[in-house]
């Protein structure tokens, strides 16, 4: 079969990973999630001890890790030092601390080494990220973008974190802390977020996951015999 590169890109709280996982299961193709690398980074950092300035020893650590997913599983483990991260990389410390960690240029240059050894491994594929489709598989078939406003993705990650609903000061302090992050992956001079040229923008403010999902399957279907 003949290979495929999709790349989903956007901010925090746009719902990249459970867009792009149930994507890659309609289209049958094989689904990335390099947040989740990042994420299992800062979470050796904290682990560890190893303060984000300590960048030749983060770099070394995360190395030897030797992060890459366990294929075998729906949805692929992530796995460092051949063992499951997956229950820690999602914990609040580890969300704090991510976007700093990605900033990191060692670190990126890595990470994009290994996204690329992977999509030359599973040349069918469907990645999200942040620099997914314009720096690390910038000629991918079909390249979309994801965004949403502020409040809204923060709506998103509340109901995901706390069901049971946060108080309003607090809902307001997760709005600041992702327009802040957002801020950060914009700025930073290595892998920022950015909207690649020839990607298709999905703004899912208005949308509901199965809406998101339906437009983005119908844009590849449009423009890719699978």
């Amino acid at each position: 079969m003949a290979s495929i590169i999709i790349t989903i890109d956007g901010p925090a709280g746009t719902g990249k990973s459970s867009v792009a996982r149930e994507l890659a299961r309609r289209l049958g193709l094989d689904f990335l999630d390099t947040g989740a690398m990042y994420r299992a980074a800062a979470a050796i950092a904290i682990d560890r001890g190893i303060p984000v300035t300590d960048v030749d020893r983060l770099v070394s650590v995360v190395a030897d890790a030797d992060l890459h997913f366990d294929w075998q599983a729906d949805p692929p483990t992530m796995l460092a030092w051949l063992k499951p991260i997956d229950h820690r990389i999602r914990d609040a410390d580890v969300t704090d601390l991510v976007s700093d960690v990605a900033a990191i240029k060692p670190l990126r240059e890595h990470m994009v080494k290994k996204q690329r050894i992977i999509g030359a491994q599973h040349p069918r594929l469907v990645t999200e990220g942040r620099d997914q489709g314009s720096v690390v598989f910038p000629v991918a078939q079909v390249k979309f973008y994801l965004d949403a406003d502020a409040r809204i993705r923060a709506e998103r990650r509340a109901k995901q974190r706390h069901p049971e609903g946060l108080a309003p000061a607090d809902f307001e302090a997760l709005v600041s802390d992702l327009v802040r992050r957002d801020h950060r992956d914009l700025s930073r001079p290595d892998g920022p977020l950015v909207c690649p040229e020839d990607a298709i923008v999905i703004d899912t403010t208005d949308l509901d996951f199965a809406q998101v999902v339906d437009a983005l399957e119908r844009h590849v279907r449009e423009r890719v015999n699978l």
